[in-house]
């Protein structure tokens, strides 16, 4: 695990590249505290932080083939790269480190940017050809690792995180305002925007090649929308994917340092421990933590399902200092983030790390297997005919005072089914509707119906439900979960993995009939059906549980100061927000008559990380404009 940074086709002297290089690598240390490495050539410049995983002593990057005209910088395993080592080895390539980085350069060699094809894993990688002068940007097909990107005069820089295109002094750095319109709508910038102008996500399973003269061209090469398999019978589907779960957690415990896994006690963690534990021949080291508010503690749910699976666990239960916790989690996120079950992913991932380097998790199912209510719910739901009736509907219910009972009900029957599927993933934007957004820039948006028009367009052709988990895996997984996840374990150095997302198992999995995942008012039918002889069968009856914690008691208490510095009129947050529908939600909230929370933290993320945006760049020197590089 890693992180990268560099840039091409900006005329830049090698002791400019390197102190360039140097800034923006020492941005990411967090991602790689063991090791540092970079290649520079004229108007090329590579870098990279390592996190020592697999080939400790002899995978320092970057990496390049036999005659040196290619060179690699890399985050993230390559799981079924001895494989690939193998066949590059039979084809006569020279591989000279045991590390999967190398096969890269190698499978270039043989097959240009298709290269991907042939990769089982998550990954982000910048690779420069000498000899065509070319750069290719790759990302993994479900987006767990993160690369963004920036095009300016000719020249493109990227990044595993924003710090780094922030330390390049000339790197202009203004806010998109239709990126944190966005974020009050998701919680969350989807791709491909960031909070910065200019600067783009490479999305999920997408490639980039820039050309010298500056030509970029973006395409995707795997999408996760796949036909329906009718050919399969319900016994046959649990046998193949049981079959593939087990190669999937076997490809994910291949590292040269400790390794252990999250445990919650759900449906999902517990498939890959207990997959785990059969796979090893040592107990399974594991790790959950909970608070000591009874609801929000699930560290007797997955102690319990340790003891079944016989696994060596850890549990903590927590009584944090809130109010310097919010500053670590806020400000490990490269951009605002607004999903608060970041704070107990930051606390066991900083729990795993004094124990393990690497960890793996269970992110994934819920997307795959049908995990969460809003698919059923979604299933039920018809929108009222005809259309004029719904926009009655909705009038009505904009006009009524905010403090009426029914209010938002009337709003989600005025929606159409996409819309009301819609308001499961996103806020309204507009004050009416009960968002948070400035006038002008609630204006500017889309309503719920549209919101998610970018994402379910490429998920035709199938029934709702099934529609309904592809936009999640569009959009909510890799901008809320796999950000969240792959942020929250940097901060600390653990590399954390997701099993359940190998391309292979996940392309069956997408590939079912909804009528096997959804059963009985429940999901993940098929998932429970082909673990039964695994799992401990309290862990399949549980209900879903989300990863929380007593946000709401916190605002009321602890936490009440920062919901009043964000009415301070001098909040960097004060453009974005509309101010008195913010000092409503904050006055009904602290009352009790409502819980706001998840509302709340998302306007005091906003204010925080802008605060924080505001003090660093306060504490660095004056940038030079742009315009004082050359091009090449």
């Amino acid at each position: 695990m890693c992180g990268i940074a560099g840039y091409v086709g900006w005329a830049r002297g090698p002791d400019e590249s390197a102190g360039d290089l140097a800034q923006m690598c020492e941005a990411i240390r967090h991602r790689g505290p063991d090791d540092a490495g970079y290649f520079i050539a004229p108007g090329v410049a590579l870098g990279m932080r390592r996190l020592s995983i697999i080939d400790v002593a002899g995978g320092a990057q970057p990496i390049a083939n036999e005659d040196g005209s290619l060179q690699v910088v890399f985050n993230g395993e390559i799981y079924n790269y001895q494989e690939i080592r193998s066949r590059l080895e039979r084809e006569g390539h020279r591989v000279v480190t045991g590390s999967d980085t190398e096969t890269l350069v190698h499978l270039y060699e043989d097959h240009g940017p298709s290269l991907v094809h042939h990769l089982r894993g998550m990954f982000a990688f910048a690779l420069w050809d000498t000899r065509r002068q070319t750069l290719l940007l790759a990302r993994d097909r479900f987006g767990i690792k993160p690369l963004y990107y920036w095009q300016a005069r000719g020249g493109l820089a990227f990044a595993s995180e924003l710090p780094s295109l922030q330390a390049m002094e000339w790197f202009p750095g203004r806010i998109d305002r239709p990126a944190v319109r966005d974020y009050l709508a998701f919680g969350y910038v989807p791709d491909p925007h960031s909070v910065f102008e200019g600067v783009r996500k490479l999305g999920p399973g997408q490639l980039l090649v820039w050309e010298r003269g500056g030509n970029v061209r973006v395409s995707s090469y795997w999408s996760p929308a796949r036909a329906e398999e009718t050919r399969i019978d319900e016994r046959e589907a649990a046998q193949e994917l049981r079959r593939l779960l087990a190669e999937a957690v076997r490809y994910h415990l291949i590292a040269d340092v400790p390794l252990g896994a999250f445990l919650s006690g759900g449906v999902d963690s517990s498939v890959v421990v207990a997959e785990m534990s059969r796979q090893m021949d040592r107990p399974v080291q594991t790790f959950s933590i909970g608070f000591e508010e009874p609801e929000f503690n699930e560290a007797k749910d997955a102690a319990a399902a340790a003891k079944a699976l016989g696994t060596e666990h850890t549990a903590l239960i927590v009584r944090p200092d809130v109010d310097a916790l919010i500053e670590d989690v806020v400000g490990s996120f490269d951009e605002p983030f607004g999903d608060y079950s970041a704070i107990p992913t930051y606390l066991v991932c900083r729990l795993a790390r004094q124990h393990v380097t690497v960890a793996l998790s269970g992110d994934g199912g819920d997307e795959l297997f049908g995990g969460y209510s809003r698919y059923l719910i979604g299933q039920r739901q018809r929108e009222i005919q005809p259309n004029s009736i719904r926009h009655l509907i909705g009038a009505v219910a904009r006009r009524l005072p905010h403090s009426v009972i029914g209010r938002n009900r009337l709003l989600d029957l005025s929606r159409t089914r996409w819309g009301r599927y819609a308001a499961t993933l996103a806020n309204p934007l507009q004050a009416a509707e009960g968002g948070i957004a400035e006038s002008s820039l609630a204006e500017s948006g889309e309503a719920l119906d549209a919101l998610v028009r970018r994402w379910s367009d490429l998920a035709e052709g199938r029934d709702f439900a099934t529609q309904m988990t592809l936009v999640d895996i569009l959009s909510y997984l890799p901008g809320d979960i796999l950000t969240k996840v792959d942020r929250m374990s940097m901060a600390v150095s653990l590399e954390a993995r997701v099993p359940l997302l190998d391309h292979r198992l996940a392309e069956f999995a997408l590939s079912l009939p909804s009528h096997m995942k959804f059963r009985r008012g429940r999901g993940k039918w098929i998932l429970r059906s082909a673990v039964a002889d695994l799992v401990p069968g309290f862990v399949l009856a549980k209900p879903k549980q989300g990863f929380g914690v007593p946000l709401a008691q916190w605002f009321r208490h602890d936490l009440r100061h920062r919901l009043m510095s964000i009415l301070d009129p001098g909040s960097p947050a004060y453009e974005y927000l509309d101010f008195p529908a913010v000092a409503r939600l904050v006055k009904e909230h602290l009352s009790g008559r409502r819980d706001h929370s998840y509302l709340l933290w998302r306007a005091l993320v906003l204010h925080l990380w802008l605060a924080s945006l505001m003090s660093r760049r306060s504490a660095r020197s004056r940038r030079s404009d742009i315009t004082s590089l050359s091009t090449r």
